[in-house]
């Protein structure tokens, strides 16, 4: 399976590439672009997607690389048809609807958390609001401090999850004021700190009892092992939008 990186000097894509090195679940790199990198076609890097001479050697395409390049992205995957792993986040929302008709052309998988166990976090969350209907949820995540965005788009995944079953919910962020704690209130925390990787809590509680949902990554290399993942199961699948659930059901 060979792999085209697009976002390579992140750290991200770097993991992807020591994994496709070390021929991970088969993987190989085929290409690697990011926008600093000098075209070298004797290692395969190149600093833009239309430098690659060669489509065909690309089974699949892992981007890690900033949400502002996913319409360039979009049209080059939908034009050679090849298949994409979204893993990057803070998309607005015509981006978002972008990858969804691009996903009528191709198999697209998509998700702000490359983890199957912040997916299992997301599933166990949601069966515990629908337990406890009654009870408060809070939701903090930790990263590093060089993290574009807040929220985290895994803790926007985590709330989304819990609005399947509580569709009257609504985010607050952070908290500053005077106002008391309404009833539907889901507080949504960020924490960036040094070299955090990444830590959720969902938090939930009434008061009689509390009790807390809590997943800590350890290594950047979960990331890139669930892309990979995601890029075998999309060379076997129809066009379509897909997510961590259709690996983990």
């Amino acid at each position: 399976m060979n792999i085209l990186i697009n976002g390579l000097l992140g750290y991200m894509g770097k993991e992807v590439e020591r994994l496709c090195r070390d021929c991970y679940l088969g993987a190989c790199l085929a290409y690697g672009v990011d926008p600093l990198l000098e075209r070298n076609e004797k290692k395969g890097f190149f600093s833009s997607l239309y430098d690659i001479p060669d489509t065909s050697k690309i089974d699949c395409i892992v981007d890690f690389s900033h949400h502002l390049g996913t319409d360039a992205l979009l049209r080059f995957a939908t034009s050679y048809k090849l298949p994409l792993v979204i893993a990057t986040t803070g998309h607005t929302n015509e981006e978002a609807r972008a990858i969804t008709l691009a996903s009528g052309d191709i198999p697209i998988f998509c998700s702000a958390n490359m983890s199957f166990g912040t997916a299992y976090l997301a599933e166990l969350s949601k069966k515990a609001a629908r337990v406890f209907p009654d009870a408060e949820i809070e939701i903090i995540e930790k990263h590093h401090n060089r993290k574009y965005d807040s929220p985290s788009g895994s803790a926007l995944m985590l709330f989304e999850a819990i609005r399947e079953v509580r569709p009257e919910s609504y985010a607050v962020y952070g908290r500053c004021g005077r106002d008391k704690r309404k009833r539907d209130e889901i507080g949504i925390h960020s924490i960036r700190m040094g070299n955090t990787v990444g830590e959720h809590e969902v938090i939930i509680g009434n008061d009689y009892e509390t009790f807390t949902l809590r997943h800590t990554v350890h290594s950047r290399a979960l990331f890139a092992k669930g892309a990979l993942l995601a890029a075998k199961f999309l060379t076997k699948s129809k066009a379509g939008l897909y997510g961590m659930q259709s690996l983990i059901s």
